[in-house]
């Protein structure tokens, strides 16, 4: 695994942060960890970074301990909110955190990302000059400099347009392509739903939900169907096939655990005399979930506690 957690925590003044988190992250995937402001995502984020030492807990990242210099050198960050010397030049702070890496002749390397995150012709202004979606795709490229195995980006499109948007998703996925790692923290949903693999949830500091993003998005398909007509025995037939069946006017709203579950739910609608004129998946988006998971566990959850 390129990325285990072990019970990691991080509190401030015992407070806060994120609690007991636990995840495995595997080689070549984009993982998505997904949640509101102020959940803890860049608390997360700092640590395993080496930014913020743990409170409790331990990591491994690239199969090395939190803070190994090793692992380190492997890894590029973008962090959400980054500032560069406003008096140099994207070249020259490109340049700057070459020295930083140790990278020996590194030109060929900055001139291919200056290529890549459309920098061309403004390499060479101050970065006091350049917008935040200039400065957006130079903090990318400054995290892309030592080819990293590993790649942590925290709200990379932010203060992009949507054609920056675009052109991010492409870098990352042809980063997974060449088999790296790419750690995305982000609120933007659609941005996670197009790109990554895997998706956590976390909330209030906690893990509230992990997995596959398919799997995710399958689990508990709504779907609604326009019928008229409908038969007396047609709501029992259905339940045994059905979860949260109810008829509302002539919308038959319902769940399915799988999509292939559909055709034998059209089959028993027509064989019971009803009148279906369209079905369709309702809300099966990743949206849909999170906003679903966070009401769920506000229902429960303490009030009074305060996350970083």
């Amino acid at each position: 695994m390129v990325i285990e957690t072990f019970n990691l925590t991080k509190q401030y003044n015992g407070r806060g942060g994120c609690t007991d988190i636990r995840l495995a992250v595997g080689e070549g995937k984009v993982f998505g960890l997904l949640g509101p402001n102020g959940a803890g995502k860049s608390t997360l984020v700092k640590t395993l970074v080496g930014l913020l030492q743990p409170t409790s807990g331990t990591a491994k990242i690239l199969g090395r301990p939190l803070g190994d210099t090793g692992a380190k050198s492997r890894i590029g960050y973008l962090p959400e909110n980054f500032k560069y010397h406003d008096w140099m030049s994207g070249l020259e702070v490109l340049r700057f955190h070459a020295e930083l890496y140790r990278m020996k002749n590194p030109q060929k390397r900055i001139s291919e990302l200056i290529d890549l995150v459309k920098l061309t012709g403004h390499e060479k202004k101050r970065v006091s000059g350049y917008s935040k979606g200039m400065q957006q795709r130079l903090g990318l490229a400054v995290a892309l400099l030592p080819d990293p195995d590993l790649l942590f980006l925290d709200e990379p499109t932010s203060a992009l347009d949507p054609v920056g948007r675009i052109e991010v998703r492409g870098i990352i996925k042809s980063l997974k392509e060449k088999g790296k790692t790419v750690f995305l923290n982000s609120h933007l949903l659609s941005e996670v739903e197009m790109v990554c693999d895997e998706v956590a949830v976390i909330n209030r500091g906690r893990i509230i939900a992990r997995g596959e993003l398919a799997d995710m998005l399958e689990a508990g398909i709504r779907m609604e169907a326009r019928i008229s007509n409908p038969s007396e025995n047609l709501l029992n037939a259905l339940k045994g096939e059905t979860e949260h069946l109810e008829l509302k006017g002539d919308m038959l709203i319902f769940k399915v655990k799988d999509r292939r579950d559909v055709p034998e739910i059209i089959k028993i609608i027509v064989e019971s005399g009803t009148l279906l004129y369209e079905i369709k998946s309702a809300n099966n988006s990743l949206e849909s979930f999170f906003v679903k998971l966070l009401e769920e566990g506000d229902r429960h959850a303490d009030n009074s506690q305060i996350l970083v």
